[in-house]
């Protein structure tokens, strides 16, 4: 699978999966000037914004080393964004999903909570 499907078909697992857990998608792939948020979702009364990584086996490392202090800080000034936009007012949440592909199958990770804006 090319890295642009590998992608793309990680986010759908992922939105699959949240929704059998009960949340309730809000957004897919927002954008807001250059930054983007895969998956902008509700549990019960929280806000959560999910940042889905999706490799192949093959890859040398987990997934989840990709969501870097730097891809974080975008994440957060992404949410900040889409929370001034809809005018919202509610805790909010940083998760990730990771999903690593095999020849015949996949393994879905989900961190809630995966790491917290920080003051800067």
């Amino acid at each position: 699978m090319k890295k642009d499907e590998l992608g793309k078909r990680g986010e759908e697992l992922a939105v699959a999966f949240l929704l059998k857990k009960g949340y309730r998608i809000l957004e897919r792939n927002w954008r807001h000037n250059a930054k983007e948020i895969d998956i902008i979702a509700r549990d019960k009364d929280k806000l959560v914004i999910v940042e889905v990584k999706s490799r192949d086996h093959n890859y040398y490392e987990h997934p989840v080393y990709a969501v870097t202090v730097k891809k974080q800080q975008f994440l957060i000034n992404a949410a900040d964004a889409y929370i001034r936009a809809n005018d919202l007012d509610m805790e909010t949440r940083f998760d990730v999903i990771t999903v690593v592909f095999y020849p015949k199958s996949f393994e879905i990770d989900h961190i809630d909570g995966a790491f917290y804006p920080t003051l800067r």
